[in-house]
C-alpha cells in the first residue's frame, strides 16, 4: 500500500509541471502572436463596434493606423480603439484616422432602412450573427457604403441590389469581399 502511494507521488510532480510550463508557454505565446492578429482581436472586442462601424488597421512595424468610419451614436469607438490598440505589447505609436460620422436624422432613418432591407433578404440574415456583423453599414450624408466579408458572390449582388432599392439614398457603393 506505502508502495503504491509513493510511486503516485512523482506522477503527480510531473503532471503539475507539466501544468506549469503548459501556462507558462501560453502566456508567452499570446505575447508572441503576430501583431496583426493581436489588434484585430483587441478592435473586436470593442463594446460598442457594430453593424454601422467598419473598423480597418495597418500594422508597420510597431506602428499602427486605424482608420475606417463609426455611426455618431458610437463615436466612443474611435477613442476606445486607440486606447486598447495603444496597451498591446509591441505598439510603440497609434495613429487614429477613424471617422466619426456626421449626425444626421436622415441618415439614421436610412441606417435602420438598410440593415431591414438587407437582412430580412433570404440567405443574408445568417451574416448578423455572432458579436460583430459581417455586412457594416455606413451612411454619411445619404450615400451608403457596404464593408465587410460574405460567403459568395450570389450574396455580395444580393446585398448591393437591396442596399440600392432604398429611396433617399444617394448613391451605394458595394465594397463587400468575397470569401473567407
Amino acid at each position: 500500500m506505502k508502495a503504491r502511494a509513493l510511486a503516485v507521488v512523482p506522477v503527480l510532480a510531473l503532471m503539475l509541471v507539466g501544468l506549469v510550463t503548459g501556462a507558462s508557454a501560453k502566456t508567452v505565446g499570446e505575447t508572441n502572436r503576430p501583431l496583426t492578429e493581436q489588434v484585430r482581436h483587441q478592435l473586436a472586442l470593442l463594446p460598442w463596434y457594430g453593424v454601422f462601424d467598419d473598423l480597418q488597421y495597418q500594422v508597420n512595424g510597431t506602428q499602427v493606423i486605424l482608420s475606417g468610419d463609426v455611426s455618431p451614436l458610437h463615436s466612443q469607438t474611435k477613442y476606445d480603439a486607440e486606447k486598447v490598440v495603444k496597451k498591446i505589447p509591441g505598439v510603440t505609436q497609434v495613429v487614429n484616422d477613424i471617422r466619426v460620422l456626421p449626425l444626421s436624422g436622415f441618415d439614421e432613418q436610412i441606417r435602420r432602412a438598410e440593415f431591414r432591407t438587407i437582412f430580412s433578404r433570404p440567405g443574408l440574415g445568417r451574416y448578423t450573427l455572432g458579436t460583430i456583423p459581417q455586412i457594416h453599414i455606413i451612411v454619411a450624408n445619404g450615400h451608403v457604403t457596404l464593408e465587410g466579408r460574405v460567403i459568395n458572390e450570389m450574396d455580395r449582388t444580393v446585398a448591393g441590389i437591396a442596399a440600392n432599392t432604398i429611396p433617399g439614398v444617394f448613391s451605394v457603393t458595394n465594397n463587400l469581399r468575397v470569401g473567407g
